[in-house]
């Protein structure tokens, strides 16, 4: 397109006032070299308002912002053009060295979150100078408290590994460990833990979802690992009844399916009653042309012989005729 060619989105409105994003994908005449261009820009007239904002591309994988697409605030104004804009800057290259990160089928999607904060009337007839409140970083907090081990009051052996952490923040985000920990049944001087079918990667990263309520980075693994440490991680969701957590892990394998894998994410899905994940399997399943490169995974052998009625479910509903 050139630089300073832009596409630009519909006008959407939040609080009251109207917005727009525009896209330079070679950037602007302000940008650094070799950079994108994304602006947030306020289209009211005669307004002036303050906000909280999070802006940036969006993970295929997750449906997310991506981690380095910090918050922002921000008050805008419709004075000036730099007031009235906001300006995000990216480097191509840092696109082009994982482009299935945020690219796919030759499209990004751009995501916005803005909050839009209005004072109140009194607050205003006070004349008082604005004081800005930063963003919460609880998690911050309690990823360092992981990290640090401090006060740690209970240890967990698993597969050859230990790991230290906080009885009370186990029982508050899970049911089960708070029966283990807090029950009837608990051992009163019980300090260590064992954890059996259980890998050590996946623990840690279950741990640090306990304690930030997100996923850990998993830029590192690539492809079908990525894939099978989210399957373990549903695995684990589900022992401990960690509905939000099982959930993500739906949400990423159902937007991860291929031929090679469907069979076994189905198989996953049944045991461990996900019915939505279930349900996508067999619509990719029904609709897919390449049936025959499903039943010749090892994953559809071991769908047929574990899990037969999910497979006369997907059969069947492949076989009814379509409504052109």
């Amino acid at each position: 397109m050139g630089v300073g060619k832009f596409v630009r989105s519909v006008t959407f409105t939040v609080g009251g006032y109207d917005w727009s994003i525009r896209f330079y994908p070679e950037g602007t005449t302000e940008s650094p070299e070799g950079c994108m261009g994304i602006c947030l820009e306020l289209m009211s007239s005669n307004a002036e308002v303050r906000t909280f904002f999070r802006l940036g591309l969006v993970k295929h994988e997750t449906g997310l912002i991506g981690s380095m697409f910090t918050p922002n605030n921000k008050v805008f104004s419709s004075k000036t053009r730099n007031s009235r804009e906001y300006h995000l800057f990216i480097l191509r290259s840092s696109l082009e060295a994982k482009p299935l990160k945020y690219l796919r089928d030759d499209f990004l999607v751009i995501k916005c979150n803005i909050t839009v904060i209005k004072e109140s009337e009194v607050y205003e007839t006070m004349g008082h100078s604005e004081i800005e409140v930063p963003p919460s970083d609880i998690m911050e907090h309690l990823a360092k408290l992981l990290d640090t081990k401090e006060e740690a009051d209970v240890t967990f052996s698993v597969g050859g590994e230990t790991f230290q952490a906080h009885k009370i923040l186990l029982a508050m985000r899970s049911p089960v460990f708070k029966a283990e920990l807090f029950g009837p049944m608990k051992e009163k001087r019980m300090r260590c833990l064992t954890i059996k079918d259980m890998q050590p990667a996946v623990f840690k990263a279950l741990l640090h979802f306990i304690y930030t309520d997100s996923l850990p980075d998993l830029d590192d693994l690539e492809g079908d690992d990525k894939c099978e440490m989210i399957r373990h991680l549903l695995v684990a969701a589900d022992k401990y009844a960690m509905d939000r957590l099982k959930i993500m892990c739906q949400n990423i394998l159902g937007k991860s399916l291929d031929v090679e894998n469907v069979a076994t994410t189905l198989a996953l899905a049944d045991q461990h009653n996900c019915d939505k994940l279930k349900d996508i399997c067999i619509e990719f399943i029904a609709s897919s042309d390449k049936m025959d490169d499903v039943v010749a995974t090892k994953g559809y052998a071991n769908l047929k012989r574990s899990c037969p009625s999910v497979l006369i479910d997907a059969l069947e509903k492949r076989s009814r005729p379509r409504i052109a």
